[in-house]
């Protein structure tokens, strides 16, 4: 902040990211339905009014929830996707080893699971998750493996196929872990999983799956 700079105007500014993260909080702790926005101002710290100065409805807050807090960390995705001169093995490695900090992180699993129990009552939930986040990762990976098809590493078949194939371990561990653990069940190490799942995923999909683990 500059010399003489207001110190309200820095907490102005502070407020917006300060909401969605109290959104975040709310939302995994109590389900979409449930989450009330005088929940969210008082997590926050600010009058429900202040609130409405920056988001109307829920469903703007949990707009915001995705782009500000989940949809970001899928840039680093983006980029190893779209960067060349990389060999998909290793592609996909790097790829799986970031998906699993984002999900350890602790911020993508909640909202999915919420996303997954109440978009059908909440359609713009799964918009909004659809478009941000799970359209952006399935189009970049499936430019990555038609890449990698056009170099002759990977084998013939729908790229987008290949990748919703690649992502169904990462799906049924992030629901075990918001679903199950809660309950008792044993934890899954996801990163461990993932990494167990790329070797295997790749021996199939490669044209040479003898230099998966070279």
């Amino acid at each position: 902040m500059q010399a003489g700079q207001p110190k309200w105007r820095r907490r102005s500014e502070a407020r917006p990211g300060e909401i969605i993260e109290a959104a975040l909080a709310v939302f995994a702790e109590k389900g979409f339905a449930a989450a009330r926005l005088d929940d969210i101002a008082a997590r926050a710290g600010v009058s429900k009014g202040a609130l409405y100065l920056y988001f109307e409805t829920k469903q703007d807050l949990f707009r915001a929830v995705v782009r500000e807090t989940v949809a970001p960390n899928l840039t680093a995705v983006e980029a190893f996707a779209d960067q060349g001169g990389l060999a998909f093995a290793d592609l996909i490695r790097l790829i799986f080893a970031r998906i699993a900090d984002v999900v350890a992180e602790g911020r993508l699993g909640p909202v999915a699971k919420m996303v997954i129990g109440e978009s059908r009552n909440f359609p713009e939930l799964a918009r909004v998750w659809h478009e941000d986040v799970v359209s952006r990762v399935l189009n970049a990976v499936s430019r990555a493996v038609a890449a990698a098809q056009a170099r002759g590493e990977v084998r013939a078949g729908d790229a987008r196929l290949y990748v919703l194939s690649l992502a169904g371990p990462l799906l049924m561990g992030v629901l075990w872990r918001e679903v199950f653990v809660p309950i008792g069940a044993e934890p899954i190490d996801l990163k461990a999983l993932l990494a167990q799942h790329a070797e295997v995923a790749l021996k199939g999909m490669l044209l040479e799956p003898e230099r998966v683990g070279a």
